[in-house]
Protein backbone atom coordinates (compact mmCIF):
# COMPACT_ATOMS: atom_id res chain seq x y z
CA UNK A 1 0.00 0.00 0.00
CA UNK A 2 2.84 2.39 0.79
CA UNK A 3 4.12 2.15 -2.79
CA UNK A 4 0.68 3.06 -4.12
CA UNK A 5 0.44 6.09 -1.85
CA UNK A 6 3.93 7.28 -2.79
CA UNK A 7 2.97 6.89 -6.46
CA UNK A 8 -0.14 8.99 -5.92
CA UNK A 9 1.86 11.58 -4.00
CA UNK A 10 4.47 11.96 -6.73
CA UNK A 11 1.92 11.82 -9.54
CA UNK A 12 -0.23 14.54 -7.96
CA UNK A 13 2.89 16.55 -7.14
CA UNK A 14 3.94 16.48 -10.80
CA UNK A 15 0.47 17.40 -12.05
CA UNK A 16 0.10 20.35 -9.65
CA UNK A 17 3.70 21.44 -10.14
CA UNK A 18 3.16 21.47 -13.91
CA UNK A 19 -0.13 23.38 -13.78
CA UNK A 20 0.83 25.92 -11.12
CA UNK A 21 4.39 26.30 -12.36
CA UNK A 22 3.28 26.94 -15.92
CA UNK A 23 0.54 29.34 -14.81
CA UNK A 24 2.79 31.29 -12.46
CA UNK A 25 6.08 31.33 -14.36
CA UNK A 26 5.39 30.69 -18.04
CA UNK A 27 1.83 31.69 -18.96
CA UNK A 28 2.67 35.35 -19.42
CA UNK A 29 6.46 35.38 -19.34
CA UNK A 30 7.77 38.04 -19.57
CA UNK A 31 5.09 39.83 -21.56
CA UNK A 32 4.23 37.04 -24.01
CA UNK A 33 4.14 33.47 -22.75
CA UNK A 34 2.41 30.16 -23.35
CA UNK A 35 -0.99 31.48 -22.22
CA UNK A 36 -3.88 29.33 -21.03
CA UNK A 37 -3.36 26.91 -23.93
CA UNK A 38 0.10 26.19 -22.56
CA UNK A 39 -1.30 25.65 -19.07
CA UNK A 40 -3.81 23.15 -20.44
CA UNK A 41 -1.10 21.41 -22.42
CA UNK A 42 1.08 21.18 -19.28
CA UNK A 43 -1.79 19.55 -17.36
CA UNK A 44 -2.41 16.99 -20.08
CA UNK A 45 1.27 16.13 -20.51
CA UNK A 46 1.81 15.85 -16.76
CA UNK A 47 -0.98 13.29 -16.42
CA UNK A 48 0.14 11.44 -19.54
CA UNK A 49 3.76 11.13 -18.39
CA UNK A 50 2.96 10.13 -14.81
CA UNK A 51 0.32 7.64 -15.96
CA UNK A 52 3.06 5.86 -17.86
CA UNK A 53 5.59 6.31 -15.05
CA UNK A 54 3.61 5.17 -11.99
CA UNK A 55 0.16 4.23 -13.29
CA UNK A 56 1.13 0.58 -13.06
CA UNK A 57 1.74 1.01 -9.32
CA UNK A 58 -1.28 2.97 -8.10
CA UNK A 59 -3.61 3.15 -11.08
CA UNK A 60 -2.56 6.73 -11.77
CA UNK A 61 -5.45 8.67 -10.23
CA UNK A 62 -3.67 11.88 -9.06
CA UNK A 63 -7.07 13.37 -8.27
CA UNK A 64 -9.61 12.71 -5.46
CA UNK A 65 -12.49 13.03 -7.94
CA UNK A 66 -10.97 10.32 -10.13
CA UNK A 67 -10.53 7.99 -7.15
CA UNK A 68 -14.17 8.51 -6.16
CA UNK A 69 -15.43 7.95 -9.71
CA UNK A 70 -13.41 4.77 -10.07
CA UNK A 71 -14.74 3.46 -6.76
CA UNK A 72 -18.34 4.11 -7.85
CA UNK A 73 -17.63 2.41 -11.18
CA UNK A 74 -16.33 -0.66 -9.35
CA UNK A 75 -12.73 -0.18 -10.43
CA UNK A 76 -11.26 0.85 -7.06
CA UNK A 77 -11.52 -0.48 -3.51
CA UNK A 78 -13.51 1.84 -1.24
CA UNK A 79 -11.24 1.12 1.72
CA UNK A 80 -8.34 2.77 -0.10
CA UNK A 81 -10.23 5.96 -0.92
CA UNK A 82 -9.29 8.09 2.11
CA UNK A 83 -5.57 7.12 2.05
CA UNK A 84 -5.46 8.01 -1.66
CA UNK A 85 -7.16 11.35 -0.98
CA UNK A 86 -4.63 12.19 1.73
CA UNK A 87 -1.66 11.31 -0.50
CA UNK A 88 -3.09 13.36 -3.37
CA UNK A 89 -3.86 16.44 -1.27
CA UNK A 90 -0.44 16.37 0.38
CA UNK A 91 1.27 15.91 -2.99
CA UNK A 92 -0.56 18.92 -4.40
CA UNK A 93 0.20 21.08 -1.37
CA UNK A 94 3.91 20.25 -1.48
CA UNK A 95 3.97 21.09 -5.19
CA UNK A 96 2.34 24.46 -4.49
CA UNK A 97 4.90 25.19 -1.77
CA UNK A 98 7.79 24.43 -4.15
CA UNK A 99 6.29 26.60 -6.90
CA UNK A 100 5.76 29.43 -4.41
CA UNK A 101 9.36 29.15 -3.21
CA UNK A 102 10.74 29.23 -6.75
CA UNK A 103 8.41 31.98 -8.03
CA UNK A 104 9.11 34.19 -5.01
CA UNK A 105 12.72 34.41 -6.16
CA UNK A 106 11.69 36.76 -8.98
CA UNK A 107 11.86 40.52 -8.34
CA UNK A 108 8.51 42.05 -7.54
CA UNK A 109 6.83 38.70 -7.00
CA UNK A 110 3.28 38.71 -5.68
CA UNK A 111 1.27 35.53 -5.21
CA UNK A 112 -2.00 37.09 -6.34
CA UNK A 113 -4.46 34.43 -7.36
CA UNK A 114 -1.71 31.79 -7.55
CA UNK A 115 -3.64 30.13 -10.41
CA UNK A 116 -6.52 29.46 -8.03
CA UNK A 117 -10.02 28.56 -9.15
CA UNK A 118 -12.92 30.91 -8.60
CA UNK A 119 -16.35 32.15 -9.54
CA UNK A 120 -17.76 35.66 -9.79
CA UNK A 121 -14.98 38.20 -9.38
CA UNK A 122 -12.42 35.40 -9.04
CA UNK A 123 -13.43 33.72 -12.31
CA UNK A 124 -11.12 34.59 -15.24
CA UNK A 125 -14.20 35.48 -17.30
CA UNK A 126 -16.30 36.63 -14.31
CA UNK A 127 -18.65 33.66 -14.71
CA UNK A 128 -21.33 33.02 -12.08
CA UNK A 129 -21.28 30.44 -9.30
CA UNK A 130 -23.78 28.28 -11.20
CA UNK A 131 -21.78 28.43 -14.44
CA UNK A 132 -18.61 27.38 -12.64
CA UNK A 133 -20.34 24.60 -10.73
CA UNK A 134 -21.93 23.17 -13.87
CA UNK A 135 -18.72 23.26 -15.90
CA UNK A 136 -16.75 21.58 -13.11
CA UNK A 137 -19.34 18.79 -12.88
CA UNK A 138 -19.60 18.29 -16.65
CA UNK A 139 -15.86 18.41 -17.39
CA UNK A 140 -14.95 16.09 -14.52
CA UNK A 141 -17.73 13.68 -15.42
CA UNK A 142 -16.61 13.49 -19.04
CA UNK A 143 -13.00 13.09 -17.90
CA UNK A 144 -14.02 10.06 -15.83
CA UNK A 145 -15.84 8.51 -18.76
CA UNK A 146 -12.70 8.86 -20.88
CA UNK A 147 -10.59 7.30 -18.11
CA UNK A 148 -12.95 4.37 -17.65
CA UNK A 149 -13.33 3.74 -21.36
CA UNK A 150 -9.64 4.10 -22.17
CA UNK A 151 -8.63 1.70 -19.39
CA UNK A 152 -11.25 -0.94 -20.18
CA UNK A 153 -9.96 -4.23 -21.54
CA UNK A 154 -12.10 -3.56 -24.60
CA UNK A 155 -9.91 -0.54 -25.46
CA UNK A 156 -6.60 -0.77 -27.38
CA UNK A 157 -3.83 -1.69 -24.96
CA UNK A 158 -1.17 0.84 -24.04
CA UNK A 159 -2.90 3.99 -25.28
CA UNK A 160 -4.91 4.94 -22.19
CA UNK A 161 -2.49 7.60 -20.88
CA UNK A 162 -2.56 9.37 -24.25
CA UNK A 163 -6.36 9.51 -24.34
CA UNK A 164 -6.52 10.63 -20.71
CA UNK A 165 -3.89 13.33 -21.17
CA UNK A 166 -5.59 14.69 -24.27
CA UNK A 167 -8.97 14.70 -22.51
CA UNK A 168 -7.51 16.75 -19.66
CA UNK A 169 -5.98 19.16 -22.17
CA UNK A 170 -9.34 19.67 -23.91
CA UNK A 171 -11.08 20.11 -20.54
CA UNK A 172 -8.63 22.86 -19.62
CA UNK A 173 -9.18 24.65 -22.91
CA UNK A 174 -12.89 24.80 -22.11
CA UNK A 175 -12.66 25.34 -18.37
CA UNK A 176 -9.84 27.84 -17.83
CA UNK A 177 -11.79 30.88 -19.06
CA UNK A 178 -14.75 29.93 -16.85
CA UNK A 179 -13.46 28.58 -13.53
CA UNK A 180 -9.72 28.33 -14.20
CA UNK A 181 -10.35 24.60 -14.64
CA UNK A 182 -10.11 22.63 -11.42
CA UNK A 183 -11.51 19.13 -12.10
CA UNK A 184 -9.33 18.20 -9.14
CA UNK A 185 -9.84 19.12 -5.46
CA UNK A 186 -6.15 18.50 -4.69
CA UNK A 187 -5.10 21.04 -7.34
CA UNK A 188 -7.66 23.60 -6.09
CA UNK A 189 -6.62 23.24 -2.46
CA UNK A 190 -2.96 23.58 -3.44
CA UNK A 191 -3.63 26.89 -5.21
CA UNK A 192 -5.88 28.29 -2.50
CA UNK A 193 -3.24 27.78 0.20
CA UNK A 194 -1.04 30.49 -1.32
CA UNK A 195 -3.63 32.68 -3.06
CA UNK A 196 -4.09 36.18 -1.66
CA UNK A 197 -7.31 36.96 -3.52
CA UNK A 198 -9.79 35.13 -1.30
CA UNK A 199 -9.87 31.84 -3.18
CA UNK A 200 -10.11 29.89 0.07
CA UNK A 201 -13.61 31.26 0.68
CA UNK A 202 -14.73 29.64 -2.60
CA UNK A 203 -12.83 26.35 -2.24
CA UNK A 204 -16.01 24.43 -1.42
CA UNK A 205 -17.22 24.67 -5.03
CA UNK A 206 -13.98 23.25 -6.37
CA UNK A 207 -14.21 20.32 -3.99
CA UNK A 208 -17.93 19.63 -4.40
CA UNK A 209 -18.05 20.21 -8.17
CA UNK A 210 -15.26 17.82 -9.21
CA UNK A 211 -16.34 15.17 -6.68
CA UNK A 212 -19.92 15.35 -7.96
CA UNK A 213 -18.68 15.17 -11.55
CA UNK A 214 -16.41 12.23 -10.79
CA UNK A 215 -19.24 10.39 -9.06
CA UNK A 216 -21.59 11.11 -11.97
CA UNK A 217 -19.06 9.90 -14.54
CA UNK A 218 -18.49 6.69 -12.61
CA UNK A 219 -22.22 6.13 -12.26
CA UNK A 220 -22.88 6.75 -15.97
CA UNK A 221 -20.17 4.30 -16.94
CA UNK A 222 -21.37 1.59 -14.58
CA UNK A 223 -25.09 1.87 -15.34
CA UNK A 224 -25.30 2.99 -18.96
CA UNK A 225 -22.08 2.30 -20.82
CA UNK A 226 -20.87 -0.88 -19.17
CA UNK A 227 -23.67 -2.24 -16.95
CA UNK A 228 -22.68 -5.17 -14.78
CA UNK A 229 -18.96 -4.42 -15.01
CA UNK A 230 -16.90 -5.60 -12.07
CA UNK A 231 -13.13 -5.68 -11.49
CA UNK A 232 -13.22 -9.34 -12.54
CA UNK A 233 -15.00 -8.90 -15.86
CA UNK A 234 -13.79 -5.51 -17.15
CA UNK A 235 -13.94 -5.54 -20.94
CA UNK A 236 -16.12 -8.64 -21.09
CA UNK A 237 -19.46 -6.87 -20.56
CA UNK A 238 -21.26 -6.26 -23.85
Amino acid sequence: MARKLFAEFFGTFWLCFAVLGTAMMAAGFPTVGVGFIGVGFAAGLAVLTMAYAVGGISGGHFNPAVSLGLAIAGRFDWKDLIPYWIAQIVGGAVAAAVVFWIASGAPGFTAGGFAANGYGDLSPGKYSLISCLVIEIVLTGMFLIVILGATSKAAPAGFAPIAIGLALFVAHLIGIPVSNASLNPARSIASAIFSTTGAWSQIWLFIVGPLAGGALGGLIWRTLLSPGETPANIGQVK
